[in-house]
Formats: C-alpha cells, sequence, structure tokens
C-alpha cells in the first residue's frame, strides 16, 4: 500500500539571511521576511515532519505533493527532516517556477525505497493568462517493488486574492484547461491506461466550474469509468466534513481542508483518472481513504479556524509567529494498493 499525500505549506521560505535567493525575491518580499530567522525557518521544519512522520501510522507518505515552497533549499532541509523523524530516506524533484508572483513553486518529496523517478518525466506546466501564474509539476514515478508507473501532478491554482470572480477566476479557469489538457496528452503519450494522480491546492471548491468543468473533475465514479475520454473521479467532494479531536482534547468537526474569515473550504483536492480508480495497470486508489488529515496536535479549538498556524513575521513583529502551529492548510491523503 502506498500513501499519496498533498499539502500547502504556508509560505515556506527559506530564512532571510539565506544568500541565494532570487535577487527579485530578496527585493519584493524583504519586509515580509525580516525577522525570518534561521531559528524560526529551523523550528517550523520540525513542527511540519511532526505532521508528515505521523502519516501512515508513522512510517510518513511515500509520494508527497507539495506547494508554497521557495526553492529546492528548503525542499532539501525538509526531506532531511523528515528522514531524521521516519527512517525512511526521503529525496525531492522540483522545477523552478520563475512566473510565480510571490516566487513559490509546487513540487513532489517522496520516499526513495518505494518509488523512483522515471528519467526525463519531470514537466512544469506554466499556467499563462495575460501573466504567468504557477505551474503544475508532474512526474512519473515508478515502484522499485513491481516496476509499475505512476503519474502524479502537483498543482497550485491562482489565489482568490482580491475577490473571487473579479480578479481571479478566468486564471483558475485556464489552471483547469491547462490539467485538462495534459491529462490528455500524458494519455496520448503514456497510453490510455496509465495510472495519473493530480492533487493540489486549486483555489476552488469541487463543485466550481474550474473544477468541474475546465478540469474536467466529477463525483460521479461511473461516469468518468464509462469514458472514452479524459475525464477524472474527484475524491475531494468526502473532505467537506471531517469528525476529529482538536489539541485540547475536544471533538469537533472540520468543515474543509482551510479556513477564512471563519469559513471552511474544501480547496485541497485528490483527483483520480479511470486507471487509478478501476486498477487497470498495477496500481488502485482506495477511493475510501481519501480523507483531510487532521492529528489533533494541530486542530485548533476555535471553530471558525481549522489547523494551527505558524505563519511569517508581519513587516518584523516576530511575535505573530505560533511556533507551535503548522500550515493554514490540512493536509490531505489516499491510499493507492499496488498489484
Amino acid at each position: 500500500m502506498a500513501l499519496f499525500a498533498f499539502w500547502n505549506l504556508e509560505n515556506l521560505f527559506a530564512p532571510e539571511s539565506f544568500e541565494d535567493r532570487e535577487p527579485w525575491i530578496a527585493k519584493k518580499f524583504a519586509k515580509t521576511l525580516e525577522g525570518w530567522s534561521d531559528d524560526f525557518f529551523q523550528q517550523k521544519l520540525v513542527q511540519l515532519a511532526r505532521v508528515l512522520s505521523v502519516m501512515g501510522d508513522g512510517s510518513g507518505p511515500d509520494v508527497l505533493g507539495v506547494c508554497e515552497v521557495e526553492n529546492a533549499f528548503v525542499l532539501k532541509q525538509l526531506s532531511s527532516r523528515l528522514k531524521s523523524a521516519t527512517g525512511r530516506e526521503y529525496r525531492f524533484v522540483h522545477a523552478n517556477s520563475a512566473h510565480d508572483k510571490r516566487g513559490i513553486d509546487t513540487a513532489f518529496i517522496y520516499a526513495s525505497n518505494s518509488f523512483e523517478v522515471v528519467p526525463g518525466s519531470l514537466f512544469s506546466h506554466w499556467v499563462l493568462r495575460r501573466t504567468g501564474t504557477r505551474d503544475i509539476t508532474q512526474v512519473t514515478f515508478k515502484s522499485r517493488l513491481t516496476g509499475n508507473s505512476v503519474v502524479a501532478l502537483s498543482n497550485h491554482w491562482p489565489s482568490r486574492m482580491g475577490g473571487e470572480s473579479e480578479s481571479s477566476a478566468g486564471f483558475r479557469s485556464v489552471a483547469g484547461e491547462t490539467l485538462a489538457y495534459w491529462h490528455e496528452r500524458i494519455r496520448e503519450e503514456l497510453g490510455p491506461k496509465i495510472p495519473i494522480i493530480a492533487m493540489g491546492d486549486l483555489n476552488d471548491a469541487p463543485w466550481d466550474a474550474s473544477v468541474k468543468f475546465n478540469a474536467n473533475a466529477t463525483r460521479e465514479l461511473g461516469d468518468v469509468e464509462r469514458s472514452l475520454s479524459a475525464r477524472f473521479f474527484n475524491a475531494s467532494w468526502q473532505f467537506l466534513s471531517t469528525p476529529c479531536t482538536d489539541h485540547r482534547g475536544r471533538d469537533r468537526i472540520v468543515d474543509g481542508t482551510l479556513y477564512y474569515k471563519g469559513n471552511g473550504n474544501v480547496f485541497d483536492q485528490i483527483l483520480l483518472n479511470k486507471s487509478l480508480c478501476r486498477g487497470e495497470a498495477g496500481f488502485t486508489a482506495d477511493l475510501a481513504t481519501a480523507r483531510v488529515f487532521t492529528p489533533s496536535f494541530m486542530v485548533s479549538h476555535e471553530s471558525g479556524q481549522g489547523p494551527i498556524r505558524y505563519g511569517l513575521p508581519r513587516r518584523g513583529d516576530v511575535a505573530s509567529i505560533d511556533t507551535e502551529g503548522y500550515s493554514d492548510h490540512f493536509p490531505v491523503l489516499i491510499e493507492v494498493r499496488e498489484t
């Protein structure tokens, strides 16, 4: 059984003193990163690794899609922390995106005893609409156990900053179209039975047009299984309500994968192609295991909040950092059986 997961790590930037930072990022985010010391950075890594290391009954994820990571340096540091926490060797695969206005990327971290990256299979698909926005990272992973392959795509669609429709809805529609286009191209290049999983923070809900119509992702499993074209089954409809326990030991319900202004949202999603749903080529997704990952120590006790946030300094105010926090998103995951 392989565990596939995705997590928005919320602004995982290298420390303020990091010398190899892209010059334009250093200039643009000087105020944002003021006070972001190496101690704060290292503590955030500890907190992230704490969550990841309790996945899979303590063995950690086999494949982890991430977003909001600044560069390869932070991925290397997190992979090292995850190795220390689980005892497994973790590597990462990453394509630097120069187009995102916030200087944050998508990537994968994976357990190298379970999977290897097929040479030449890393692609970075830019989402373009007048100006460049975030990329979609595509990788083909090959199982070390059987040699079976699965294509994974890590997504971070344009944010709702400034309003849902007036500023960014079109960008997310284009992101959905981009994912759908490469879904079809992957089938053309690798065959219609190649297993494909797309994970990410889509900044839209499963019922929004960008997901349903542009990305061609549906909650109707039968429609996907009968389809001859590129369609995704969206396993994220079951993320609407998650019973859990908060960090104070109290039972509560989490409504989605993140909270904004007191409301839960299902933005972090898992999309599966027909092959993965039906087990046509060596991998079968266990659809019942798709879930929001809510270890009690990261769940806020406040009803209008989800995970306990770590945060960044606000114009040098380090008091805004909660070193007992994690991210503003919960991870999402699914188990995949291999034959």
